[in-house]
Order: structure tokens, then sequence, then C-alpha cells
């Protein structure tokens, strides 16, 4: 790998255009992106360059076959102006499992830790201060190969790019619980952060809006009964005081503010239960009386509260206000990205150093 990184900076910053009071989520890019292209087995040239739209052959084997992963992450800014990261290694290994299994090459995650750094700190002036707001990091990885037919691509494009962004939920979400599609099985990709996952959703996703819901709860593909996640986050209940969380069985994305929901639950005291839990049984609960609160977590959402549950004939609805777990869940992991609390577990990465230009 040559793993020197060299930066062209723009001319001149679009940041003076930018709202940061009203920052729509996912639509703004910042001022430069990360390049990096394996060929001949490794990784080379790797660069920082003005954002610019890219040039792809049209028989480029990602548009034909989905060869294509990415990630999610978030820097935020402490009161010192110091960039943090949070838990950057696990977004580096989940990132190379993904890339294992859709037969990808792995990204050394010292150069994808240096990298994400670097963009970062180039773009520290793009990260927004306001409560709820954040630098959303978005690496990603493409098969390069020209070729119309099914096999692996030999060479591969990592990019990264930042976009300033706003709260992603800004209200509690309603979920549909439908039988008739399914995102993952056993065996398959669910675990993976890759491209078509996503695409498939996004009819079951769109008939779900059209039915006033804001997205699908996902149902396991064997049974149709047992709880999966959401179509951007993982899901939890609190069901008579104690926390449930759907096992990640391979079919069930291993989200890294789910694992960190979890640590701090059973540091915080509360029995954390991980394990397989149908719809019939969430039903039991709401209908006991027992079933206090459900919640989303996820890098682009952190936490977001469910109001409503749908499935089939039945709809459970819960009041936010007696949500009493999930926001003390969320302001501390929020503290704890911004720099405000102590951090004991070494997940939060301040950026420090300046940025040298080559």
């Amino acid at each position: 790998m040559k793993d020197t990184i060299n930066i062209t900076q723009v001319k001149e910053s679009r940041i003076g255009s930018v709202d940061f009071d009203n920052i729509p989520f996912g639509k703004i890019l910042s001022d430069h992106m990360f390049i990096a292209d394996f060929k001949d087995g490794e990784w080379q040239d790797l660069r920082i360059v003005p954002v610019e739209n890219l040039s792809l052959n049209p028989a480029n084997m990602a548009l034909h076959y989905g060869q294509s992963i990415f990630e999610g992450m978030k820097a935020s800014i402490n009161s010192e102006g110091v960039p943090l990261l949070f838990r950057p290694e696990m977004h580096a290994k989940r990132m190379n499992a993904s890339a294992s299994r859709m037969c990808m090459p792995t990204i050394p995650e010292e150069m994808f830790i240096r990298a994400v750094t670097e963009i970062v700190k180039l773009e520290k002036n793009w990260i927004p201060t306001k409560v709820g707001s954040a630098l959303y990091i978005r690496p990603f990885m493409f098969a390069m190969d020209e070729f119309i037919g099914v096999a692996p691509s030999a060479t591969f494009r990592f990019i990264i790019l930042t976009l300033p962004v706003g709260p992603y939920y800004n209200k509690p979400v309603k979920l549909l619980a439908d039988e008739r599609f399914v995102r993952a099985a056993k065996g398959g990709v669910g675990e993976a952060k890759t491209a078509g996952n996503y695409a498939a959703s996004m009819l079951p996703m769109k008939m779900a809006r059209e039915n006033g819901y804001d997205q699908i709860l996902w149902l396991d593909a064997r049974y149709r009964k047992f709880l999966q996640e959401v179509g951007t986050m993982n899901i939890f209940f609190v069901i008579d005081g104690k926390v449930v969380t759907p096992l990640t069985d391979g079919a069930i994305l291993k989200g890294i503010t789910r694992d960190s929901i979890i640590t701090l639950l059973g540091d915080m005291g509360y029995e954390v239960d991980i394990r397989p839990i149908t719809i019939d049984e969430l039903i039991d609960a709401y209908d006991a009386g027992m079933l206090q609160e459900v919640f989303g977590s996820g890098t682009a959402a952190v936490i977001s509260n469910v109001s409503t549950i749908k499935y089939k004939d039945k709809v459970i609805e819960l009041d936010e206000s007696n949500f009493v777990l999930s926001q003390m869940i969320k302001e501390k992991i929020n503290l704890l990205r911004n720099g405000t609390i102590e951090d004991p577990y070494g997940w939060v990465v301040p950026i420090e150093e300046s940025v040298s230009v080559s």
C-alpha cells in the first residue's frame, strides 16, 4: 500500500452558502472527498480532492452486479473546537466485514482511520455545532472493472464523503410490520452494509409511507414472526422494566450504536435481554400493559422513539412522554459524542493535529 495522502484543496469553499440552522439530511456535501484505488492487489493513489463528478465506463461492474458497500459515521466538535470521532475502529472493522462478504478487498484499519481523520480535519469548519446536528461521514467502496459478466471485480474505488446534517428523524416514528416482504435471511447478506439491501427495502418503505407509516419493521424470512430491525435502525423494546433487543443472527446488521447502548445500559444497572422476540410476544406485552418503550438506534438516527406499530389489524400506540430510558440513553450518547462528559470507554477519538497539505 502506497500510504501518502496527497491533498488538493478547493480554491473557494462553498460553506458560506450553507444555512447551518436548516440542514436537510444527506443533501449538502462539503468541499472535499477522499479517494483511493485498489489495483494490482494493493491500495494506491490515496488523495483528498475537491468534490467532483465521477467518470465511469457504462460497463462498470458495480452498476450491473451491485458489488458496492458503505459505512455511516459522524464527527462532532467539542467546546474547544476539537473534532471528535465516535468508535472509528468499529466502523473500520464493520466495513471490512462487509467487504469480505461481498468478495471485495479489505481496507487496512490504519488506512481507513487515517483517511477519515484527514478528511474531517480538512472539513472541520463544516461540522455543525447545533444540538442534534453533526458532520455525517460516508465511506463507500465499489467495483471498477469494466466487464459485463458475473464475476468478482479485480479493481475497486474507495471514497469518503462528508456532509453536514441535522437530525435524521425530528419526531417519533410509526412502523409497519408487514409479512409480505423480508429484508434478509440467514446465510444472505443481511449483516453487510451493501447497496442492494437498501435497494430491496425501497418498495416496502414506499408502501408503508403511502399508508401513513415512516418505516418497515422487518420480520424474519422463514417464520415471518421474529422481529429483526427497522429500515434504518436496530430496534429495542422495554418490557416490564427489562430491555429486549433481537439477536444478531446473521440477518441483522451489527449496529455500532446498538452495541454502545447495550454497554451503557449494562453499566447503568439495566438488564439487556438479547434474544429472538416475536411480534406476538410484543403484542401480548402491550395488551398486558407491560410494553413501556420502543426505540430505534443507528448512526444517522442516534435514538428515535417509536410511537406506533401496526401488524395486520393490531395497532400498538405508545405515548412518547412516558419514555424515560430512551431519552436518558440518547442524552448520554450525545454528551459522550460532543465531549461534554468523561468517556470511560475510549470511544471518542479527538482530532487535534493540523492538516499538512502536500
